[in-house]
């Protein structure tokens, strides 16, 4: 029988006999169960609706993973930044230092660690890595020989890459009062300088020899200056330095910051038409100041002023009528000149100027070169056994003045007389590239040495700043030696009581020609000294210098 068959019989069987007895006709052999048909039914069914279910199932699945998701943007991340480390600033500040300054041996600087010198974030912002703001020249160290055209012929080592100021702020300055002989009372001692010519500059920014006390608001009052030598604007290119020197300009955020500037605005002011600020003594210490300023901070706004002066140094400077070249005739310097009178303490300023104008990058012309020659031809007019001299035992001398063509020299028949300039020679030896162990330098400071050394105050401070900034660079014993009468001569020799004197030095029976003009201008020589550790680096005597007490 046919499936459909045995179908449509199962069904019929069903409907009709419900007991599953067997009806007429049915064959006793065939055994399949009555129920069969339910049970097929039920386990059809059942597979069914499994299937069915899994197909659901496997459906749904897929639809869900078919769902439009937005894309997922694969970011790296960066591993969190290492916590910076806070470096403790060194910078040098010349209020609160510590008592005393440890001494560095000969050609071992101090450790810095030993120099515990507080930070008053105030007075500087620089720390010991290398100041952004230009510090001046390389090549234009202390002891660098420049030939014609400012060019340089010889650079001496260790001027560095902050060039010939680059002492005098930060972690260089540290390391320099260190390694050079100076101390908290230097440092004080400079500070309370600052401050008390800061208390006594005009409103228009000059400092006025004669009536500066009025600006002052505490009494007694100090007392004016008699006669301003070199007057107003001298004084006011000595203060000006004053704070250059201890590395506050008028650019970098410092507490003499508006002070400097109110100087430098007042002599930019009153220079002349023709680029002067007088004779030719009180003009190079402007033009110094102002070249310096330049150097230190990149100011266009000195620049023209500062090289006109410079170039009216030139016009004015003597000329020697034997030359072979006019353009390499140069000599030295006379109040007024040109003239065949060759003043050494004139020269000196106006070498110094250049020297400072030189690492401003400003145009020197031939000035150098002629000064050079000077110096030569009036020491070997002085000395007639210059080319016997020993540098280490023996004393050379140098005239207050020499006159072109004639070799005649005025000087005295003995030190204590103030035509004796060995202080002004040697220290344009310096600047003019004589290095230590040079006979000419050596026997000068020599003589400074055993004539001039200052044992007590009131000394002769206008000795007392040249030949500090000579023995200074030509270092070793000679520098230990002034450094360790000089240092404390002028820490303890300071006006220390609170009143209008405070921070500056009295005049006494100072023994030069310009001590009339009174506080000020002895107050700068003074302060100028003590920051001779940072003022110019040192290079000449650099092998064999070290600190004194």
């Amino acid at each position: 029988m046919a499936k459909k068959d045995d179908q449509e019989f199962d069904d019929q069987v069903d409907d009709q006999n419900p007991d599953g007895e067997l009806v007429e006709g049915e064959e006793e052999g065939d055994s399949r169960p009555a129920n069969l048909g339910w049970t097929g039914w039920l386990i059809s069914g059942t597979f069914h609706v499994i299937v069915l279910m899994l197909f659901g199932l496997i459906y749904w699945a897929v639809k869900e993973e078919e769902v439009d998701t937005p894309p997922v943007r694969v970011a790296s991340i960066e591993r969190p930044p290492e916590p910076e480390k806070k470096v403790e600033d060194t910078t040098l500040t010349p209020t609160e230092l510590p008592l005393d300054v440890p001494d560095a041996t000969v050609d071992k600087p101090s450790p810095i660690s030993q120099l515990d010198l507080p930070v008053d974030v105030q007075a500087e912002r620089e720390t010991d890595s290398d100041n952004p703001i230009p510090k001046g020249r390389e090549e234009a160290v202390a002891d660098a020989e420049m030939g014609s055209q400012g060019a340089f012929m010889a650079i001496g080592a260790g001027g560095g890459g902050s060039g010939m100021f680059g002492s005098r702020t930060g972690g260089g300055k540290r390391r320099a009062i260190g390694k050079f002989g100076g101390s908290k009372g230097s440092e004080s001692a400079v500070t309370a300088a600052l401050e008390w010519f800061k208390r006594h500059q005009d409103p228009d920014g000059k400092w006025d020899p004669t009536n500066y006390p009025k600006n002052c608001t505490e009494d007694p009052k100090c007392e004016p200056g008699t006669t301003p030598e070199g007057g107003v604007n001298a004084i006011t290119g000595y203060a000006v330095l004053c704070f250059l020197g201890a590395g506050f300009d008028h650019v970098t955020p410092n507490r003499y910051k508006q002070t400097v500037k109110k100087g430098l605005d007042h002599l930019i002011r009153v220079q002349a038409a023709d680029g002067s600020w007088g004779r030719n003594y009180e003009h190079p210490v402007v033009v110094m100041a102002l070249a310096e300023a330049y150097a230190m901070t990149g100011d266009n706004a000195l620049k023209a002023p500062t090289q006109k002066g410079v170039d009216l140094m030139l016009a004015r400077q003597n000329k020697d009528p034997k030359a072979a070249d006019p353009q390499y005739a140069g000599l030295g310097w006379d109040y007024m000149g040109p003239s065949t009178r060759n003043d050494s303490s004139v020269t000196g300023w106006n070498v110094m100027a250049l020297k400072s104008a030189l690492a401003a990058q400003l145009n020197v012309g031939n000035g150098m070169e002629g000064s050079k020659k000077w110096l030569e031809l009036a020491w070997k007019a002085t000395n007639k056994n210059w080319d016997k001299l020993d540098p280490y035992k023996d004393v050379s001398r140098f005239p207050y003045t020499w006159t072109t063509g004639t070799d005649q020299v005025d000087i005295s028949d003995g030190p204590a007389d103030n035509k004796d300039l060995a202080s002004a020679g040697g220290t344009c030896a310096v600047f003019l590239g004589r290095k230590s162990g040079d006979v000419m330098l050596e026997t000068l400071v020599n003589y400074a040495l055993k004539h001039q050394l200052p044992k007590q105050y009131p000394t002769n401070t206008y000795y007392l700043y040249y030949n500090t900034l000579a023995c200074f660079q030509a270092g070793g014993e000679k520098w230990k030696t002034w450094n360790s009468s000089v240092r404390d001569l002028l820490v303890n020799a300071q006006r220390k009581e609170p009143a209008c004197f405070r921070g500056s030095w009295d005049v006494g029976n100072q023994g030069f020609h310009g001590h009339e003009t009174g506080r000020t201008l002895i107050t700068a020589y003074a302060t100028l000294s003590l920051e001779v550790y940072y003022r110019y680096a040192q290079v000449a005597g650099a092998a064999a210098g070290g600190a004194a007490r």
